[in-house]
């Protein structure tokens, strides 16, 4: 295991730790040592569990969902206009042979803003530019829709 000082925690370019355990029945516990949230995951159903939980690969799926938004957060507020309340709803595909996540199609809603074209270019390159979209295989077909 690893012994992070709680000083190494706090600085911003320290790694971020989270700490987890195999509860049984294919489900995780998982905490994220500085802010002490916990999540669970759980098996789908189509993969011998409960569904009764997020499973791995959609966290995957809305890690990238929240990535993006984040970012595009970031870069509203760097220009002075809002993004409060946009929704966003995401749909997984798995494929076979190796199972994996296949396909992401993530549609953002905006809320009315009255977006000016130059808004909308900056909101899509940033969801393009996220770190998890970065981080995922070039075989995940990713599939964004922004409705302003």
């Amino acid at each position: 295991m690893f012994n992070f000082k709680e000083k190494e925690m706090e600085n911003t370019t320290a790694p971020v730790i989270i700490k987890g355990e195999y509860k049984g029945s294919l489900r995780n516990e998982m905490t994220h040592l500085k802010s002490n949230n916990t999540i669970m995951t759980d098996a789908p159903t189509d993969n011998h569990g409960k569904g009764e939980a997020f499973s791995p690969t959609d966290t995957v799926c809305g890690a990238l969902a929240a990535c993006m938004m984040t970012i595009m957060g970031i870069t509203a507020q760097a220009h002075d206009f809002n993004v409060d309340g946009t929704k966003y709803e995401i749909k997984k595909t798995m494929a076979q042979n190796p199972r994996r996540i296949g396909q992401i199609d993530i549609a953002f809603t905006f809320p009315k803003n009255d977006y000016t074209d130059k808004q909308k270019e900056m909101l899509k390159k940033a969801a393009d530019t996220c770190p998890v979209a970065q981080t995922l295989s070039k075989e995940v077909v990713v599939n964004i829709t922004m409705n302003f």
